[in-house]
């Protein structure tokens, strides 16, 4: 297993990995890899946007051993557990206001200490701020329209130093092109002071999706 330009990603020359932090667990069924007694999961861009966004030629990765991370709509944590994997002796704050999906993120963060969820609306970010000490990073993956607004509310309620944002067009407007959108919800990030580093579209893994990646490194 090789490790990547990106800290804490793995490859075995095809595939990416994360260092699995609870050894023995997968989260959603992805193949489990030991190498010289060191367990890595599989990171499978078709089931996680952020590995998508890496495939697709992404560059900005924010992530380090003690990051903490503010992760809006965590569903049932696959994609925050990789991140998880990552940030060791940092922490993940997982919000998710589906209670369906809640039930399924709280065994993940049992089984990995570093990962915190909240039952809570991502547009308030009132409901969870007591329980999150900061935020280096906040990433966002919700569906529904205003995505630029509410990572923006975010961002600076936390005094978030950079960002992953995932727009999906869709959710905002069926009918719009969705590079239309993109280049939309860009603006509204620099309107808001947010230094947008680049615009990456996650097609064909993720149809009709992007990566937006904001701030500093």
């Amino acid at each position: 297993m090789k490790r990547t330009e990106f800290e804490g990603v793995y490859t075995d020359g095809e595939r990416l990995y994360t260092r699995n932090s609870a050894p023995g667990k997968a989260v959603y069924g992805e193949r489990l890899v030991s190498v010289d007694e060191v367990q890595y999961r599989e990171w499978v861009p078709t089931r996680s946007k952020l590995a998508a966004y890496l495939r697709s030629g992404g560059t900005f990765f924010p992530f380090r051993r003690a990051t903490s991370v503010l992760y809006l709509g965590a569903a049932s944590g696959t994609t925050a557990s990789h991140i998880a994997d990552i940030v060791v002796e940092g922490t993940v704050y997982c919000v998710e206001i589906s209670p369906r999906s809640f039930r399924d993120l709280v065994p993940v963060c049992e089984s990995r200490p570093n990962m915190v969820p909240f039952l809570a609306d991502a547009t308030k970010p009132q409901e969870y701020s007591f329980g999150v000490s900061g935020a280096d990073v906040v990433y966002q993956d919700i569906a529904q329209r205003g995505q630029a607004q509410i990572f923006i509310k975010n961002f600076k309620a936390f005094s978030a130093r950079s960002g992953l944002l995932v727009i999906k067009s869709r959710s905002e407007d069926v009918s719009q092109d969705p590079h239309r959108i993109y280049e939309e919800s860009k603006r509204q990030l620099q309107s808001a002071g947010l230094q947008v580093r680049e615009v990456v579209k996650l097609d064909p893994m993720e149809k009709d999706h992007a990566m937006i990646a904001v701030g500093s490194p």
